[in-house]
């Protein structure tokens, strides 16, 4: 998930070796107002990707190994959580619509995604090819296919040249971001419906940019054209100045979604309990308390954090593979999937804890305030609800193509990322529209759309023998990010990094299907 694409851009590889603590560590103090921005920031939510070259098939295990890391290809993810035999069984989410939000698209994701197809042996899709706007949408009548929606016009054709600026205009980044969303729902519902929709403004710009991402969800659930949405974006809720009353003004979507029964499904963040202000423009403070993203922690959403998958990435399992990097996995033996160290995740300073979280499952480790956080600050909403990987060392391979032109011309002056190929991407940005593809199909497996799925996955967790079916319950590693503001640590239950857990696909969807009632 893009949580600062300054930030992204200049460590690219999420860092490793950070100190990770528990709750206690020496805390600055509580913002002064001054020190809060009346506009708040959004931030797209993929974290880290390396560049592994550019062939027609994707780069062997032994040349991700090589660097480091093991890179997940389809069919491994499917057997890791354990999909694999619902896509066996025809479930492919055939008939159900899935949209990812992302500001500006990506000029070449037609083509990319029919790529990324080829290479893995995925069914294609209507609309993989013509021009990467609306008008290469395919008839309506057509399924699956890959649709283009720009709900409020269109993106410029290039982006700006590398500048001095705030870099949240670096087309380059949102590209991948795109490409992520894109291929990641496709692979794990490979007969839904992708809509890719895009906004012409980054969301990284404040007000503005979030009110086009919500109007923009808005209108898809008004024309009940969509049945689960994925969002990798969000900011820090102390960047809102006005707390709940300017997230009140943003998120009628959520609420008309649930009235709708769309489910809607958000990244937690990439930089543990740290995030920031909008001010100083340039260089944003750190909101000097442990804190969480909007939309993550909105309780109509359901929030996505992350984790390391330590399976097989050749041919997945459901246990841990220890023969390989990355040492996140090496170092943690037998351990299938630790929590990701800067996964996001904490207690919201604006919305109460939900009903759903009221009751939490044995060893669960949930504290529902945030040491010199302000507003009521006791029995707040705990973010995240669930997990999946989310780390670049053990991530999905991801195929882009970023043409060296800007908008002075050829060449990407500096921009990262600049080169066609494959990469292999982490962040919650991988989480949350894998997840989605799952619902898509339950969704198909129900007859029905499941809408909110927060409180019966939270039911499912309070029941020892589904709990233990149905997920896989991180309890290694914290997130703390920044030395001056604590994290927390995942434990049994649910825990502020991880929340629930993993998914066990194949006895999870059909017992969820079954927790919600038609």
């Amino acid at each position: 998930m893009f949580d600062s694409v300054v930030r992204s851009v200049a460590r690219k590889i999420a860092p490793l070796a950070i100190g990770a603590t528990a709750l206690g560590t020496a805390l600055m103090g509580s913002p002064t107002a001054a020190s809060v921005a009346t506009i708040p920031i959004s931030h797209p939510l993929i974290d880290d990707w390396a560049y592994l070259g550019n062939s027609g098939t994707p780069p062997s295990e032994a040349a991700c190994n090589a660097v480091g890391r093991r890179c997940f290809n389809p069919t491994a993810m499917a057997n890791s959580y354990n999909y694999a035999v619902l896509h066996d069984a025809h479930n492919l989410g055939q008939g159900k619509t899935i949209a990812l939000v992302d500001s500006f698209g990506a000029s070449t994701m037609r083509e990319d995604l029919g790529v990324f197809n080829t290479a893995f042996g995925l069914p294609h899709l209507c609309g993989e090819s013509g021009p990467n706007d609306p008008s290469g949408n395919c008839p309506s009548s057509a399924s699956p296919r890959f649709d283009i929606i720009q709900i409020q016009g269109g993106p410029p054709p290039v982006p700006p040249p590398p500048n001095n600026g705030t870099g949240q205009e670096n087309h380059n980044l949102w590209d991948l971001e795109v490409a992520l969303d894109v291929e990641w729902a496709h692979a794990t519902a490979p007969l839904a419906n992708i809509m890719l929709v895009e906004t012409p403004t980054a969301e990284t710009l404040g007000v503005q940019g979030f009110q086009q991402m919500m109007n923009a969800e808005q209108a898809l659930i008004d024309s009940h054209q969509v049945d689960v949405i994925s969002q990798s974006f969000g900011s820090g809720e102390g960047a809102f100045n006005s707390g709940l009353a300017s997230l009140k003004q943003l998120r009628q979507a959520f609420i008309d979604a649930q009235a709708n029964k769309v489910s809607v499904f958000a990244s937690s963040g990439d930089f543990g309990s740290a995030n920031i202000m909008k001010t100083p423009v340039k260089k944003p403070t750190t909101i000097p308390y442990p804190s969480v993203i909007w939309p993550a922690s909105d309780p109509l959403v359901t929030s996505v954090g992350g984790t390391y998958l330590c399976t097989n990435p050749v041919v997945g399992s459901m246990t841990a593979d220890d023969t390989m990097p990355p040492v996140n996995c090496t170092s943690k033996p037998g351990d299938r999937e630790p929590a990701w160290v800067p996964s996001g995740g904490g207690y919201s300073i604006v919305f109460s804890r939900p009903d759903y979280q009221n009751v939490l499952p044995p060893g669960s480790t949930y504290v529902g305030s945030s040491p010199g956080a302000p507003g009521p600050n006791s029995n707040m909403r705990g973010v995240p609800d669930i997990a999946y990987q989310a780390s670049s060392r053990t991530g999905v391979l991801v195929y882009l193509t970023e043409p060296a032109n800007t908008a002075t011309g050829p060449g990407c002056g500096g921009a990262n990322p600049c080169s066609t190929g494959w990469y292999t991407v982490g962040g919650t940005s991988a989480s949350s529209p894998q997840w989605a593809g799952l619902i898509a199909i339950a969704d198909q497996m129900a007859g029905r759309d499941l809408g909110f799925v927060s409180p019966a996955l939270y039911a499912l967790a309070n029941n020892p023998t589904t709990y233990a079916a149905d997920f896989y319950d991180p309890f290694q590693n914290c997130n703390q990010t920044d030395p001056s503001v604590p994290g927390w640590c995942a434990s049994k239950g649910w825990d502020a990094v991880t929340g629930l857990g993993t998914p066990n696909a194949a006895t999870l969807i059909p017992d969820l299907i079954a927790a919600i009632p038609s």
